[in-house]
């Protein structure tokens, strides 16, 4: 990927400056940590050693999201179960279980509940869903909640997609947010607190040194992968518009070593797709005819014939734009052997997973009537723009 010119500016995230600034804050409370292996401060100690050292026996319970503390749990609807921490000897709850919400009996240990999670800047990622309901959940006890921000590895200038319509909320979709927001944790977390008018003691801890045009290589961190299936930067410049594979019988790349980026099929023929293509869905990337066998997941041992996408000028590429135009050209080329993958899908056992992915039937039945994708983002240009105005007041940075 080639560099987006700016230069390099190391970025202190929230947990680098909660021992230093924020100490206050925390001293003498009883703390919960939610957090996952990517939660680490500059030295790339992890946000549960940082706090169990500088605030010696306060932190009472850990929690997990999605993938497990440590990212060590594959694929959606794979759940990690509760477990005890073996050196600190405290409770670790997992939020992606039987429950994906704190439960009374899990908050009644503490008085401040930390998150510290780095998002990826796509509505369908988890962890916004996770912190919301611990937002709900807090506010119901009268607690506190502080958000140690972090970067949003695509920036937090572009927006991108249509808004998730509200029949479909789901742990893949918790508001109307577009596919690509441009937000921070604790940017969504201000909106959230707003627009579902939430009674809750928030505190941000803020990043210095962010800007909104930076990108994750102008941020001078280092990348930890923040779920098994995100192993690099480049998977996350792919993955707002990537991700929609997850509702169709194509592989999104799982099973093979760069998830989203590669992606495919048995019965797709590239070069078919490739040409099809009109050159204005493929600014700033190209696509390399690929063929790959998945050691998992769709299509497990079958060789399967599709893309790699490479982004070459983030600044161009539009994720979500590219990956509905490829979408649509599957549609067309190979209509007999594509699906719709069925439910159930984070939880919803009822709703076709790519309705909750593109957050809207109506983009969906314009794919398939044959709609262009260029004239189908004028029809949300609109409310783009007005999503754009609205988080003006939640921004940090």
């Amino acid at each position: 990927m080639k560099s987006t010119g700016k230069s390099s500016q190391k970025v202190l995230v929230g947990l680098d400056l909660l021992t230093s600034e924020y100490q206050n804050k925390v001293k003498g409370a009883r703390v919960g940590l939610l957090y996952n292996q990517a939660s680490v401060d500059k030295g790339l100690r992890s946000a549960r050693d940082v706090i169990s050292s500088a605030f010696p026996g306060q932190l009472k319970v850990l929690f997990g999201p999605q993938h497990g503390r440590g990212g060590e749990d594959q694929d959606n609807m794979v759940e990690t179960s509760h477990e005890i921490d073996p050196e600190l000897q405290i409770p670790v709850f997992s939020l992606y279980s039987e429950t994906r919400e704190p439960t009374d009996q899990m908050l009644e240990q503490i008085d401040i509940l930390i998150i510290d999670l780095q998002d990826v800047g796509a509505r369908v990622y988890t962890f916004a869903s996770t912190m919301l309901n611990c937002l709900r959940a807090v506010s119901k006890q009268g607690k506190k909640v502080m958000i140690l921000d972090r970067p949003n590895p695509l920036g937090g200038e572009v927006v991108e997609g249509n808004l998730l319509e509200n029949e479909l909320f789901s742990f893949v979709g918790p508001w109307r947010l577009p596919m690509r927001h441009g937000l921070t944790m604790a940017e969504m977390a201000l909106l959230f607190k707003d627009v579902f008018k939430l009674d809750c003691d928030l505190e941000i801890v803020p990043m210095k040194g962010w800007r909104r045009d930076m990108l994750w290589p102008d941020t001078g961190l280092r990348w930890i992968m923040p779920s098994p299936n995100m192993p690099f930067f480049d998977t996350a410049l792919v993955y707002p518009g990537q991700v929609i594979w997850e509702g169709t019988n194509l592989s999104e790349g799982r099973g093979t070593c760069r998830p989203f980026e590669v992606f495919g099929a048995p019965f797709l023929n590239p070069k078919e797709i490739k040409t099809s293509l009109s050159p204005s869905y493929l600014e700033g990337c190209i696509l390399q005819e690929f063929r790959f066998r998945p050691t998992f997941h769709k299509w497990e041992g079958v060789l399967c014939k599709g893309f790699h996408i490479h982004v070459l000028a983030p600044n161009l590429y539009k994720p979500y734009r590219t990956s509905l135009a490829l979408l649509q050209q599957v549609l067309v080329k190979h209509r007999e052997y594509f699906e719709w993958r069925p439910p159930p899908y984070e939880y919803e056992d009822k709703k076709l997973p790519i309705d909750l992915i593109l957050g809207s039937k109506k983009v969906k039945t314009l794919l398939q009537q044959g709609a262009s994708v260029l004239e189908m983002e004028s029809c949300w240009e609109k409310e783009l723009k007005e999503f754009f105005h609205l988080r003006a007041e939640y921004l940090i940075y």
